[in-house]
Formats: C-alpha cells, sequence, structure tokens
C-alpha cells in the first residue's frame, strides 16, 4: 500500500481518491472515519486499530497539526503496547510511505483539514 499524493481535504491511496478522514490498517482503507469530539482523538475512535493489534500507530492530525491526541489517549495506546507517531498528516504520510517500504506492521489514522 502506498500514499501517492496527500493536500489539504484530499489524499490518493493506491490511486484512489478519498476526501475525508481514514483509517488505514490491515492491507485496507476505512474512509468516512468520525471522532467523537471531533479534533480531539479518543482511544474509543480507534477501536478498529486496537482490534487489528498493530505495532505502531501514525496519527495524521491535520494539516496545521489542529487534531489533538490528549495525554489520556496516548497512555491508552502505549498500554496496549502500541508505538505512537503523531505528526501533523504531511509527515504522517511520508512515515507511512517509510514504514510500508520496510514492510513494517503498522496503521494509520489521517485527519485530512485543519
Amino acid at each position: 500500500m502506498h500514499i501517492d499524493s496527500y493536500q489539504f481535504g484530499e489524499i490518493v491511496i493506491d490511486g484512489t481518491a478519498y476526501t475525508t478522514d481514514c483509517l488505514i490498517f490491515a492491507g485496507n482503507v476505512h474512509p468516512d472515519w468520525w471522532r467523537k469530539q471531533g479534533h480531539s482523538l479518543s482511544i474509543d475512535d480507534l477501536e478498529p486499530v486496537l482490534a487489528a493489534k498493530t505495532a505502531v500507530l501514525i496519527v495524521g492530525c491535520g494539516a496545521s497539526g489542529l487534531m489533538k491526541v490528549p495525554q489520556e489517549t496516548r497512555q491508552a495506546i502505549r498500554q496496549e503496547d502500541i508505538e505512537l507517531e503523531v505528526l501533523d498528516t504531511q509527515k504522517a504520510v511520508q512515515r507511512f510511505n517509510e514504514l510500508a517500504t520496510q514492510g513494517q506492521d503498522f496503521a494509520a489514522a489521517l485527519h485530512l483539514t485543519c
């Protein structure tokens, strides 16, 4: 899986364009990802990713990094033995492609705007 491009409000993954926030795990894109509190990420928002038991979670917090990952969410992710990387979405896309070429076990939660 490869992210071909990202710009504010749109991401292209393996040739398919998405205009909604996405979860990516287990080789699949799950578009239309919504968070309970908009620009604050809760552990409940990540339930499918946690169930997949990935080793690394990349969180793209938007073009300007406005989505927040509260400390309690960070702690809950680490308690699941998942390494967490929180970046603006452009850097998260770069990191995603890096890990994909290395064959790493990872997931991504990507906010496409803000």
